[in-house]
């Protein structure tokens, strides 16, 4: 008994010298802009080894959603676990209502280090203090290349962040935001993927442009990957790889053609992976409907911490450790077109999804959508347009019937939609008349009309506000921006 006590006051002596907490650390790496079909561990064309490793020993989520297909909404919804209309933040290059707690003020109270490293698009200071971090923006221009010879990106600063928690024994929660495979598509060796052999997703017109930028996004998202790498090497470098929930998630979709700024399966539904040994089982899969805003009270949760103030999302930490297999009923998204380059008048969406339909709501079916990606189609066809753009306007000019079609799709919407996710994850057939599916749209529909008035979401009234909190046009904004320089 005395040799058993011994040792065990040696164990704490010895946890307390060399930095050991009981507390879990966090490392959420967050892709920009990539669609989860594209990824070779989910069946896609892009090389993803290290996160084809990580799925192995962890657990892969087949139903992981976003509030919104923009980098700033899903962002402050991540970060908040509120959903942005009803935090504030629901246009883009937006802000959050100042007042709302971050992951920052949940997990600070349980001593926690929280840092950002990476891409930000997040507002105001107040709402996310987070340790700031530079880094993952090597290359963020078209000038600027992968280090030859180099697959991944040297850290420095997110080495130095964890060797500092380690050595302190201090727990860190750390969200590294990738840049990649947002565009311009200037990383990662394109020249792996010959775009005469690859194999378009359906919704992606066939092109040569379209075929060619393919090539350099699927070689950014396997570049995505070795950053994926770099970070889970320093987990290992400091021996903290088992006491550390990682979590790795996609964004919403590409920017290629119905995906992001959209409402379909391809630009809220995003990947996840898990992995936390002895914690989550190696080589698992769920099927239970998760979300970003749910990620905030799972983090929570886990630290054995409490929530500072009210959220919207709903803890999944049941599902990671195999107590639970289901989680939600329905996942909502929302998308408003107020701050998006190219918009030149207010449009909004609004969608819901189970395990087996997805129903969409377009707010103002009467008028084109107007945005960067129909800049050569509205308001009427641009033949001197560039790139894929021009290569379907002179399609369509010259009598291609398909062109026309997925040109006239791209710019005007029914006012509701609703697709078979099992049977068409692409959301190409549109169900709304089917007569034998009337009780799924009207479920789908009423479900939507009550998370709308939880949120006070007044539809097209709240797009037409969300022009006045932008950046540029906000003096809300403004405001905010002076009040923090005074502090």
């Amino acid at each position: 008994m005395r040799a058993l006590i011994h040792c065990l006051l040696y164990f704490s002596f010895s946890c307390c010298i060399f930095g050991q907490s009981d507390e879990p650390n966090f490392l959420f790496v967050l892709a920009d802009d990539c669609t989860y079909l594209d990824l070779e561990v989910y069946g896609g064309q892009a090389k993803t080894p290290n996160l084809n490793k990580l799925a192995s020993e962890g657990m892969t989520f087949n139903r992981c959603y976003e509030a919104a297909s923009m980098c700033s909404p899903t962002r402050h919804n991540l970060y908040t676990g509120i959903y942005p209309i009803h935090s504030g933040s629901y246009p883009n290059h937006t802000f959050a209502n100042p007042g709302a707690k971050s992951i920052v003020h949940h997990l600070k109270t349980a001593g926690y280090r929280v840092a950002l490293l990476g891409k930000t698009h997040i507002e105001p200071k107040s709402v996310f203090p987070f340790e700031y971090l530079e880094g993952m923006e090597y290359g963020y221009d078209d000038n600027q290349k992968t280090p030859e010879g180099s697959a991944v990106i040297r850290n420095p600063n997110l080495k130095r962040f964890i060797e500092e928690c380690t050595e302190s024994g201090t727990p860190f929660c750390v969200f590294a935001a990738s840049y990649d495979p947002h565009g311009p598509y200037t990383r990662g060796e394109s020249s792996v993927y010959n775009p005469s052999e690859l194999s378009l997703p359906p919704n992606i017109f066939d092109t040569p442009n379209h075929r060619e930028n393919y090539s350099k996004y699927l070689a950014e998202c396997t570049f995505f990957d070795s950053q994926v790498g770099e970070c889970l090497s320093y987990l290992r470098e400091f021996e903290v790889e088992n006491s550390t929930l990682v979590l790795v998630a996609t964004e919403q979709g590409s920017s290629f053609p119905f995906g992001k700024w959209n409402n379909y399966e391809t630009s809220v539904h995003s990947g996840l992976i898990a992995r936390w040994p002895g914690k989550i089982a190696a080589g698992s899969q769920s099927d239970a409907i998760v979300e970003y805003g749910d990620v905030v009270p799972t983090l929570v949760e886990a630290a054995g911490a409490r929530l500072v103030s009210e959220i919207d999302g709903k803890s999944f930490l049941d599902i990671l450790t195999g107590k639970a297999t289901n989680h939600k009923t329905y996942a909502y998204a929302s998308q408003t077109f107020s701050g998006v380059n190219g918009n030149k008048e207010p449009y909004g969406m609004r969608t819901i999804v189970n395990r087996n339909y997805r129903y969409i709501r377009n707010l103002k079916p009467s008028v084109p959508i107007t945005y960067s990606q129909t800049g050569g189609f509205t308001p009427k066809l641009k033949p001197e347009s560039s790139g894929w753009r021009g290569e379907i306007v002179r399609m369509a000019q010259s009598g291609d019937q398909s062109a026309k079609d997925y040109i006239n799709k791209m710019v005007y919407r029914p006012a509701e939609e609703l697709y078979d996710i099992n049977a068409d994850p692409f959301c190409l057939d549109n169900l709304i008349d089917r007569e034998e599916l009337s009780g799924v749209k009207n479920e789908l529909s009423l479900g939507l009309d009550r998370w709308m008035g939880d949120q006070g979401d007044l539809g097209w009234e709240t797009e037409l506000n969300g022009s006045e909190r932008t950046k540029k046009t906000s003096k809300l904004w403004r405001d905010i921006r002076e009040a923090e320089a005074l502090r």
